[in-house]
């Protein structure tokens, strides 16, 4: 199962991150398939760089995100679909749908499509 989770880099007490695509199995610095953005939390404010399509495309693909990552999405205000579809928190005390996680890419795709959709070509 893949993974989008943060990757820490940087040298003692100076932490940044990477968000990247990893496979669950694997250390949290280690090996990964792909970088979708950063996370810098030293600055004022912290900054929060991702690539929504990937983001979106990895979903789709069936990557799971942390909810480290989720945070970061609902921060940067981006993929609202994605926030919606994986934040567990909301979801905390409730019965899992049956089915959820085979629900959650479709949910996106659909969400894309729209988005796709209302923009104008040009």
């Amino acid at each position: 199962m893949l993974k989008i989770r943060l990757r820490r880099m940087g040298a003692k007490f100076q932490p940044h991150y990477r968000v990247v695509v990893a496979d669950a199995r694997s250390p949290r610095d280690g090996r990964f398939v792909t970088i979708l953005g950063y996370y810098d939390p030293r600055t004022d404010p912290p900054t929060i760089h991702l690539d929504e399509a990937q983001v979106l495309d990895w979903v789709r693909k069936g990557a799971q995100p942390t909810e480290a990552v989720i945070g970061l999405l609902h921060q940067a205000k981006l993929a609202p679909a994605v926030i919606e579809t994986y934040n567990r928190k909301k979801r905390r005390g409730q019965a899992p749908a049956n089915g959820a996680a085979a629900e959650a890419p479709a949910v996106v795709a659909a969400a894309a499509a729209a988005e796709t959709a209302d923009q104008p070509e040009g």
